[in-house]
């Protein structure tokens, strides 16, 4: 699968959208998906929380190892996606579309690369 080219991505293997409303999704990459393996379980921060661009804000476990999540923006969480807390193999099943990890209200943004720099980074 090529990286959709609407979504910005982070050397941490994160995805975002653009903000609508001011509030952007994101979601991990099939290559972090791919590398991780079967993933057991995914810790996301809580509604209501601030995350900080640059900074971990959860976990996801797999058969292989633990890696953090990197918050690819600064803001307030405003939704998890519950789906994934209870079916963490929807991650690696679809991580670009109903395995969105989290949405938040965009106060600033870490540096971000578009599909054809996120690919080139990844060797792809």
């Amino acid at each position: 699968m090529s990286n959709p080219q609407h979504l910005q991505y982070t050397k941490e293997h994160e995805w975002l959208t653009a903000a609508e409303a001011g509030v952007s999704t994101v979601g991990i990459t099939e290559h972090a998906a791919t590398a991780l393996g079967d993933i057991v379980y995914v810790q996301l921060p809580a509604v209501g929380d601030t995350v900080t661009a640059g900074e971990t804000c959860g976990e996801l476990e797999s058969t292989k190892s633990v890696s953090d999540l990197f918050s690819p923006v600064t803001g307030e969480v405003v939704e998890i996606n519950e789906d994934v807390v209870s079916d963490p193999a929807m991650v690696n099943a679809d991580p670009f579309g109903n395995a969105w990890l989290i949405k938040v209200r965009v106060e600033a943004t870490d540096t971000l690369l578009s599909a054809d720099e996120y690919t080139a980074f990844i060797g792809g």
